[in-house]
Order: C-alpha cells, then sequence, then structure tokens
C-alpha cells in the first residue's frame, strides 16, 4: 500500500529536522542552538520546525533519547535462550557502527551527560534505569547457568557504551595520538575486533 503524499512529506520533514538539529546542537550546545539556525540546516521554514517538534526543549530531548534508541536497539528483545557471546558481540559491533555514522548524536549525548544532565533527568532514572535493569536481570541468569563469569552486568553495560562512544566523544585525541587525519574503515574494523576480544574474554566468554 502506498504512502499518501502528505505523510511521505512529514516524513521527510522530520528527518531533515532531526539531522539538521543533531549538527546544530551537537555544534553549539543547547543554549547556543536556535530553531532559526536548525530550521536553515533542513531547508525549511522555522514555522514548520516548530510544528513538527513543538520547542527546541522537546527536539533537543527527543534527538537525546533517539540515541540511546539506536544504541541500545541491538539488545532491547534479548531473552535467557539466546546465545551470550553473540548477544554482546552483535551489541559492541552496533554501538561502533553507529560511533562511525553517528558521532554528532554521540558527541551532543556526552555534552549534555557531562553537563549534569539538566534535560534527561526523567529519562535516566526512569525509562533507561529500567531498560539497563531488565538486561541485566538476563546476564545474571547467563552467569547462573555457566555461560559468562559472573560480573556485574551493569558495569559490562556501562563499559560497552564508554569504550565504544570513545572514538566519537574523543576522535580528536585518538587521531592525534595515531597519527591519522581520520579514522578509516579499516580503523574501525580493527578496533570493533579488538573490543569483541577483550570484552568477551573479559567476562569469560571467549577464551
Amino acid at each position: 500500500m502506498n504512502m499518501p503524499e502528505s505523510t511521505r512529506a512529514r516524513t521527510r520533514n522530520e528527518k531533515a529536522i532531526l539531522e539538521a538539529a543533531e549538527q546544530v546542537f551537537a555544534r553549539h550546545g543547547y543554549r547556543g542552538a536556535s530553531v532559526q539556525a536548525i530550521a536553515e540546516a533542513a531547508g525549511l521554514p522555522k514555522s514548520n520546525v516548530l510544528y513538527y517538534v513543538g520547542s527546541k526543549r522537546r527536539l533537543y530531548v527527543a534527538l537525546l533519547e533517539r540515541m540511546m534508541e539506536r544504541w541500545n536497539a541491538m539488545l532491547d528483545d534479548i531473552r535467557v535462550e539466546d546465545d551470550p557471546a553473540e548477544v554482546i558481540e552483535a551489541f559492541i559491533r552496533s554501538k561502533m557502527q553507529l560511533t562511525q555514522t553517528h558521532p554528532q548524536g554521540s558527541r551532543l549525548f556526552a555534552a549534555e551527560i557531562l553537563g549534569g544532565a539538566p534535560f534527561l533527568q526523567e529519562y535516566l532514572h526512569g525509562e533507561l534505569r529500567d531498560w539497563v535493569e531488565e538486561r541485566a536481570r538476563v546476564f545474571r541468569q547467563w552467569a547462573e547457568r555457566g555461560q559468562m563469569d559472573p560480573i556485574d552486568p551493569v558495569w559490562l553495560i556501562f563499559l560497552i557504551w564508554s569504550a565504544t562512544q570513545h572514538y566519537a566523544d574523543f576522535e580528536a585525541q585518538v587521531v592525534a595520538i595515531t597519527d591519522r587525519e581520520a579514522l578509516d574503515d579499516s580503523d574501525y574494523q580493527d578496533i570493533t575486533d579488538f573490543l569483541c576480544q577483550v570484552i568477551l574474554k573479559g567476562c569469560g566468554i571467549r577464551r
């Protein structure tokens, strides 16, 4: 069934707004960004941006939550019947792919957290806390079955988040120390393989 043109237009505009906002907020921060600048980057009138997103605050929070949803999608439907090695490796690889393809979103989220997360307190204390605990429960069951070492699953999730996001948030440091202009596909593949090896071995999954 074909989608009505009005729906396709709305989808295109919302995508353009989110992509433009990610760039503008990452470059200027919440206070320095303006709806007008976002509208210009998206190629839309300011009134259209406000129509679709309501306000700068709502747009900013939506971007941050979308980034977390992208990062964590790979773990959304995990079950105790799944293979922990496959699940954790897929999570690491998907996170590294997003680090490569959406570095601005990662930097935006990092800046928000470093600033005390003033716009994300409800999300962090509610939805995200529940999400982490549900994943941690499955990890604990894997450990009880002897499928992985009895490590703290919450710290493991934090480790994967931080290790993968490092290459976006601290890219300037990484390329300077490694004497590169930028990380290429081969670099990201090597980094991803390294993280999978170290983390899986550290969990007692890969010998």
